[in-house]
This record gives structure tokens, C-alpha cells and sequence, in this order.
């Protein structure tokens, strides 16, 4: 097994490497990512979203330099010059004490988005933006997924909707 290997393994089970028949569980997981890479057509993505509104209140946090959070608690994570921003549960920043100043919405796309595709995100922001909700967009390895204002959800979920039919709000 090389270090990359072992890298993702250690990523995938927080560390822990138990025996070897689970180091061959995660590595049959691992291989699995190895796909290809997703749907590239903009009317195809935007057409089959799926946009799933996710349970739960969320938060952007920049952490400390003495926090520790285990990697399996994180939505998401992004090194920036200022600091590290995660993306929490809203419990879990509270349980924390973490400052954070809005509650957000998750809302995910169920269509297998390539990271290369051209388009939906843009045209995603700009339906939102039409509707005048505000959208943080993170795009994951196999979906995009948007943050909208708690309260907002239901609107983005309905213009997310509209846009995938084809219609204008």
C-alpha cells in the first residue's frame, strides 16, 4: 500500500487503521471515487439538479489555532489567508462556543455535477439572486451544494425548482 493510499484511509476512518480487512473495506470505498467525473452539459445539469433540502441549521466559523475538531463533525473546510473557515452544524459551533452570525440552509443538488462543468453555478446565483436570496455555493466532488439565509429556503428550493423546469420566476 503506498502513502496515498494510506492517506485516504487515514482521512476516511479519522485516523484510526484497525485491522486489515478494514484497511481493504476503505480501499474498496477509495477505489469507487476513482469514476469518472461527472455530467458536463449545462441543460443536462441544470434540467436533472434535484435540488434536496438537507435537515439542520448551519454555520460558518473561522477556527482557532487551538481548537479540535474531528474531521468527521465538519460539513465543510477552507483554508484561507485570514484563517481556517469550517462549516458546522449550528449545535456543534454552539457546544464549541464558536461566533458566527448567520444560520444557514443546506440545500444539495442530486445530479452528479463534473467539477469542470461550465455554467450551473452561475446560473444558479443568478436565480437566486433574481429572487434576492442571498447563496454560499461549495461544490463538493460529486455535488454542488448551496447555503441559503434560515428563512430563505423554501423560496430557493422553489426558484431552484423553476429554474430546473425551465421556467422564469
Amino acid at each position: 500500500m503506498n502513502s496515498w493510499e494510506i492517506g485516504k484511509i487515514f482521512l476516511f476512518t479519522g485516523g484510526i487503521l484497525r485491522d486489515e480487512s478494514q484497511v481493504k473495506k476503505y480501499k474498496e470505498f477509495w477505489n469507487f471515487i476513482d469514476m469518472p467525473a461527472g455530467e458536463t452539459d449545462l441543460k443536462t445539469l441544470i434540467s436533472q439538479m434535484e435540488p434536496a433540502l438537507m435537515e439542520g441549521e448551519y454555520v460558518f466559523c473561522i477556527a482557532g489555532a487551538e481548537m479540535v475538531i474531528h474531521p468527521t463533525s465538519l460539513i465543510g473546510m477552507f483554508r484561507e489567508q485570514e484563517g481556517l473557515t469550517l462549516i458546522l452544524h449550528k449545535h456543534l459551533a454552539d457546544q464549541e462556543g464558536l461566533a458566527y452570525y448567520a444560520i444557514m440552509k443546506w440545500i444539495s443538488l442530486r445530479v452528479h455535477s463534473s467539477l469542470e462543468a461550465v455554467g450551473l453555478t452561475a446560473a444558479i446565483s443568478s436565480a437566486l439572486a433574481a429572487a434576492n436570496i442571498s447563496c454560499n455555493i461549495v461544490a463538493g466532488y460529486f455535488h454542488d451544494h448551496m447555503f441559503v439565509p434560515k428563512g430563505d429556503e423554501e423560496r430557493a428550493m422553489s426558484v431552484l425548482r423553476d429554474l430546473a423546469e425551465g421556467r422564469k420566476e
